[in-house]
């Protein structure tokens, strides 16, 4: 992990100017906002960037694919179905590039893009409907049970201690692709919302998604 460094007050009988002077290996010599010695998150050596004063001690995560979701990456421009709908391009896909779980008759499951948490699936019906009122009897019957077998997935891939389900209806609601019904299956462990989400809304993922696809494909239950 590279460490960029920035603002850090001067330790007791170090100047600014010192510090920046002196390289990174000074300014992480010892002042008052250094590391521990021997703490396992001091970086062996800390980088001087021009203009950006005194090296800190902090080490960073940087999560430059966020930045895709907030700028609204894949996100449609209209209301219509096609191809400029993300729900309805995916089952044209092959299974492993549109990182499809499983197929239904009505719907399918595939993993979310922007995942809250390791093996988030959505459950999506095929035709582009909005409102979970307007899907046909089979359609809300084949949700409900690629729900059920997402469960029993999750479960055997990773032992998930408990789910958010749901849907979020109209962009009011939250809905980021509101045109086109889909359904989260989220799950959760004790601990896992600690101090990253929380203080520095980032969400740290131990998987890649094409890894999350593979494992809960090999687990999903046979009807």
């Amino acid at each position: 992990m590279t460490d960029l460094p920035g603002d850090n007050p001067p330790g007791p009988g170090e100047s600014a100017d010192a510090g920046s002077a002196a390289g990174g290996s000074a300014g992480a010599a010892g002042g008052a906002g250094s590391a521990s010695a021997g703490s396992p998150y001091e970086p062996e050596e800390l980088v001087q960037q021009d203009g950006m004063g005194v090296p800190d001690p902090f080490l960073r995560l940087w999560t430059p694919h966020r930045m895709a979701y907030i700028a609204g990456e894949n996100k449609p421009t209209s209301t219509s179905s096609g191809d400029d709908c993300p729900f309805c391009r995916i089952p044209s896909l092959p299974d492993a590039d549109g990182l499809i779980v499983h197929r239904g008759p009505a719907a399918y499951a595939v993993l979310n893009l922007y995942p809250y948490n390791p093996g988030h699936l959505m459950i999506v019906p095929y035709r582009h409907v909005a409102d979970y009122t307007d899907l046909t009897p089979e359609e809300v019957s084949d949700v409900a049970t690629l729900t059920r077998q997402a469960m029993q997935a999750v479960r055997i891939a990773s032992a998930a201690h408990g789910f958010n389900i749901g849907m979020n209806q109209g962009e009011i609601a939250g809905a980021g692709i509101a045109a086109h019904l889909h359904q989260h299956v989220v799950p959760r462990w004790g601990g896992d919302t600690n101090f990253m989400p929380v203080v520095a809304q980032t969400k740290v993922l131990p998987q890649l998604l094409t890894d999350t696809r593979a494992l809960l494909t090999k687990s999903w239950p046979t009807p």
